[in-house]
């Protein structure tokens, strides 16, 4: 099959390779020309694991260019995968969607089924039949097929689906997704093809984003309110998560998440809410416990510290929002290390992968260090912030010898307390102040 992918992205670039390495002939399209670009010269330009082998080995059946007409005229099937970036009052940036539709219509000779790969707001798909109505001379079905890719585990996601998720209206639509997607869902066991509206599609995107926002904040206030108490939130969590009805996934208590999708769908989603006068007072919670995360780690320090942090040189080990990444969106070690500053702190980090685009995105100047030893040189204090393996095996002997002091504000939970303190290390965790500690 042909397929026309209109944005080169996260989203748009894993599918393309995917369909590809399924067999199918690809035009990846971009209006960054600096993308298509390295696209031509073989270079991935983002992390992900697997990507780069992924795309070398298929990209024989893979073609790039910045000229949508060309693109969409030979294809079967187009996805739209640009990015929908939230705005100031929490909505999605719709724009480069429908400039893409646009270009689609003027483009479009002869029937089309468009795909909407990108987290659209709920609705979207009615306002596309009707933009298409008025602005294509010939039919262009609307499609919503929401991608569910961790990054980090993208390829793995799709290649072996937990389930594909489609939104279409017409038998012809549903046939030429079930024949693109049954490779993918056939090799991670059978796992089902959801066909429904395109509404109920949209929605659900947002009903599994916010959920796992929501499972997050909740661990994030059992862990403070076990810090207060004198409990252990992994004791407790492997009590409640024991019941079979819990799923334990993403009950990891931290600093908060990040990322391009969970706080930008999240917040469409109450916003969504709101349009149609319906307060979604849990998001809306779960937002908010989310940013007050993201402070903890500094407000003990400043505590621990006098409430000054005045000529301290403060490591971070971790600038990505999640491991096996480069995606600083978000991270709250943007938002730590600006407190830090802004506290007159001196800040080194590493980041085995993020810190080029942490370099760019921090507000603030920070010291980044080629390793972990070294950003805790002579450090008064060291702060995990991203929950990389290889800071789970650490030579405490070492990192001690390195430090003014050897002491530890843990945002992943990487460590156990008891073994910490055996060690000689003043240890703090996020809801494990306890056991010897």
């Amino acid at each position: 099959m042909n397929i026309a992918i209109l944005g080169t992205g996260y989203v748009g670039l894993v599918a393309g390779v995917c369909f590809a390495d399924a067999g199918h002939d690809l035009v990846c399209v971009d209006s960054n020309e600096s993308k298509i670009k390295s696209l031509l010269d073989g270079q991935v330009p983002f992390y992900e694991p697997g990507l780069d082998d992924l795309f070398k080995q298929n990209i024989k059946r893979m073609k790039f260019t910045s000229k949508v007409a060309d693109a969409v005229r030979s294809a079967s099937v187009v996805f739209i995968a640009v990015g929908t970036p939230e705005q100031a009052d929490g909505s999605a940036d719709m724009g480069p969607t429908f400039k893409a539709l646009g270009e689609i219509c003027a483009a479009a000779t002869e029937p089309k089924v468009v795909v909407l790969k990108s987290t659209v707001p709920i609705g979207t798909s009615r306002q596309c039949v009707s933009f298409c109505r008025e602005h294509s001379k010939v039919p262009i079905e609307i499609v919503n097929n929401p991608e569910f890719l961790r990054q980090g585990a993208a390829l793995e996601d799709f290649l072996r689906p937990d389930r594909v998720v489609i939104g279409c209206s017409s038998d012809h639509a549903r046939a030429l997704m079930q024949e693109l997607y049954e490779p993918f869902v056939s090799r991670s066991g059978n796992k089902p093809i959801l066909f429904m509206d395109n509404t109920s599609a949209e929605m659900t995107k947002y009903a599994a984003n916010s959920f796992l926002a929501m499972k997050i904040s909740f661990i994030n206030e059992l862990a403070l309110l076990s810090d207060k108490l004198g409990a252990d939130i992994e004791s407790v969590k492997a009590g409640f998560t024991s019941d079979n009805r819990i799923n334990p996934a993403f009950f990891s208590p931290g600093i908060g998440y990040g990322g391009s999708c969970f706080p930008k769908d999240v917040r469409a989603l109450i916003h969504t809410g709101k349009q149609n006068d319906i307060d979604l007072k849990l998001l809306k919670a779960a937002d908010a416990v989310n940013e007050r995360q993201k402070t903890i780690l500094t407000n003990r320090l400043m505590d621990h510290m006098g409430g000054s942090l005045k000529g301290k040189t403060i490591a971070l080990w971790g600038l990505a929002f999640k491991p096996r990444t480069d995606d600083v969106r978000r991270a709250p070690s943007l938002k730590i290390m600006e407190e830090l500053f802004l506290n007159g702190a001196k800040v080194r980090a590493f980041d085995p992968i993020a810190t080029k685009n942490a370099v760019e995105a921090s507000r603030v100047p920070f010291e980044a260090c080629e390793s972990p030893l070294s950003a805790i040189e002579g450090a008064d204090a060291l702060l995990i912030v991203t929950e990389w393996a290889e800071f789970k095996a650490v030579d405490w002997v070492a990192v001690k010898s390195k430090m003014k002091q050897a002491l530890v504000f843990d945002g992943r939970n990487l460590y156990d307390p008891a073994k910490m303190k055996s060690a000689g290390v003043e240890y703090y965790g996020i809801g494990r102040q306890v056991r010897g500690v």
